[in-house]
């Protein structure tokens, strides 16, 4: 006959067993759907009541602009026709102003392609009217048939009802700078070009000058390939422009220059050289007038002494600019964006260049993030995630900042914790953008509340991702019926 069970081993029989390897993983998976279920009701759904829509720009007018005409439509009984086509001529641009003013148009939307929109955008502006370049995505569904007639009047009915939003554009004293950013951007890239001719020619020539040098525009490189130019075929005297810091001896130059100095291959070479030093002419020509444009700048009003540079400066820099950068863009917004690691001060005048000094164009932060197009943008419909990944843009800003992240991988700061904590869970790409997010997030909080970026520094970023790896262990062993403490030494 078996015994009666005792009360110690009758609680002990009672006590819940710890659940399974799977049943952890099924308990996980119920918690992370009804948390994903709460959040989905707890969300604000935008409604719009398309019944209770109401004219709120009565003065509104639609262009669609195009490379030889625009047509344009204003609101009814303002004139015997009120869709009209014009040249884009500046005359008729002009006209085309005139026709506006004497409608009492105040408001105007237009869409357009290219850089079309920009010569009469300047001239409805010079005339004080309210001019408000449109993403087409907004306006690409016009009903019946296409034709662009109809595409103005549509642009005329959606700006009438204040349902289209107007593209970011900086101050006019800004958009010069950025002119000027971007030509001198795509000097450097054409100069890269000849850079690969000459590359090219040198090898034809079977000199392996490329095998022993890092870099042929270096100082070294370019005096024995000028001296290669104006006729001199002696090794040994092209050796002995080597620099004393070079790694290679004489001998190995003398060597390496050996080729088959033809003369279809000197003559490409040469070629190659006179634009390389045209480029680097125009690049410096642009960097007087950058100059300039900053010095035409108002300083900032809180002004304060630019602090000393933290960061070791890059060495060979050969895009760097002929003038003291730094204090310009200081002197300008107020703040030193080079004190962010993996932003140097050409990076800073991109994005600069591109946002503008006023935050106040944006909303929230978050605005901001998803205008640059570094935020997740998810499509959703019936309560599930279709397709995931971020708005695909075409801004220099936001590419400026992903370029930018990349040398955060070996950096010993916040922001390199983060890239490599980031890296490892999602992998490269993901951890780009992620680090060009938060980038971009500290620049917006510098701009708007004039505050210098202070890094944290790594071992913080590692404390605080422990202690909030630890508080989820925590909750979830509670939710378990367990309960985590720490092992004392």
């Amino acid at each position: 006959m078996r015994k009666p069970l005792t009360e110690a081993e009758k609680t002990e029989l009672n006590k819940p067993k710890p659940p399974s390897k799977n049943g952890l993983k099924k308990i996980a998976a119920v918690e992370k759907k009804a948390r994903k279920k709460r959040i989905r009701q707890t969300k604000r759904k935008k409604v719009i009541k398309f019944d209770s829509l109401e004219q709120i720009k009565a003065d509104a007018a639609g262009l669609d602009i195009g490379a030889s005409e625009i047509y344009a439509c204003v609101p009814e009984g303002r004139d015997e026709e009120n869709v009209r086509v014009f040249k884009t001529f500046t005359v008729d641009l002009h006209s085309l102003a005139d026709w506006l003013s004497k409608c009492g148009v105040k408001s105007i939307a237009m869409e357009s392609t290219g850089v079309y929109w920009i010569p009469i955008y300047e001239i409805l502006e010079n005339r004080g009217l309210d001019v408000n370049l449109v993403n087409a995505r907004q306006i690409k569904n016009v009903p019946g048939k296409k034709t662009d007639i109809l595409d103005c009047q549509w642009i005329q009915q959606l700006h009438s009802y204040g349902l289209l939003h107007s593209s970011f554009r900086p101050d006019e004293d800004m958009c010069a700078l950025r002119s000027l950013i971007r030509q001198r951007a795509m000097l450097v890239n054409y100069r890269v070009n000849h850079i690969q001719h000459i590359q090219k020619n040198l090898e034809l020539m079977n000199i392996k000058l490329c095998s022993i040098l890092k870099d042929i525009t270096g100082t070294t490189g370019m005096k024995i390939i000028r001296a290669i130019v104006d006729g001199e075929k002696n090794i040994v005297k092209l050796a002995q422009f080597r620099d004393p810091r070079c790694f290679s001896s004489e001998d190995e130059f003398a060597k390496s220059l050996e080729g088959n100095y033809k003369s279809e291959h000197l003559f490409n070479l040469t070629q190659a050289v006179k634009l390389y030093d045209d480029y680097s002419r125009h690049i410096k020509d642009c960097d007087l007038e950058i100059e300039q444009k900053f010095s035409a700048f108002k300083c900032y009003k809180g002004r304060r002494d630019l602090p000393p540079l933290q960061k070791k400066p890059a060495k060979n820099l050969k895009n760097k600019p002929a003038f003291d950068l730094r204090t310009h863009l200081y002197n300008t917004c107020g703040v030193d964006l080079t004190k962010i690691d993996g932003i140097d001060v050409l990076s800073a005048q991109t994005v600069l260049s591109e946002i503008g000094l006023d935050m106040s164009k944006w909303k929230t932060v978050k605005h901001f993030t998803s205008w640059l197009g570094l935020c997740p943008w998810n499509d959703i419909s019936g309560g599930r995630v279709l397709r995931r990944g971020s708005k695909k843009v075409k801004n220099r800003a936001s590419l400026a900042l992903r370029v930018a992240a990349r040398s955060l991988h070996g950096s010993k700061s916040a922001l390199g914790a983060f890239y490599r904590r980031m890296r490892a869970k999602h992998g490269p790409m993901k951890a780009n953008l992620a680090a060009a997010h938060k980038m971009a997030r500290i620049i917006y909080f510098m701009l708007k509340n004039q505050d210098d970026y202070k890094d944290p520094g790594e071992a913080y970023y590692t404390e605080k991702y422990r202690d909030r790896v630890v508080l989820n262990l925590k909750r979830r062993a509670a939710s378990l019926g367990f309960e985590i403490k720490p092992i004392e030494a």
